[in-house]
């Protein structure tokens, strides 16, 4: 007999004006989330270059826990951003 748990995802929102925190604070609970985190990006109108260092540093170490990131309600410029920045084929998105 074989038992499933469900698998509850880590979701948090992300603030404009505290995005790179916001990032490293998703990052920490990496460990907490399994096997998903979820960041609401819909406040998110721009990324920087800090920003999108902590963006590779998350999805670099949710690679090495086997967690899959999710980036819900990316608008186009920061969708845009992180295809440029070769970023957007390692997170997944929705709206």
């Amino acid at each position: 007999m074989a038992v499933f748990m469900e698998m509850i995802p880590v979701w948090l929102s992300v603030d404009d004006k505290r995005l790179v925190p916001d990032l490293q604070e998703a990052r920490e609970k990496l460990d907490s989330s399994q096997g998903e985190t979820v960041l609401d990006f819909s406040s998110v109108r721009r990324i920087d270059a800090s920003a999108l260092r902590a963006m590779e540093d998350l999805v670099g170490e949710a690679d090495r826990k086997g967690v899959k990131v999710v980036l819900c309600g990316v608008s186009v410029a920061v969708y845009k951003v992180l295809k440029l920045a070769k970023l957007a084929s390692r997170f997944s998105f929705t709206n």
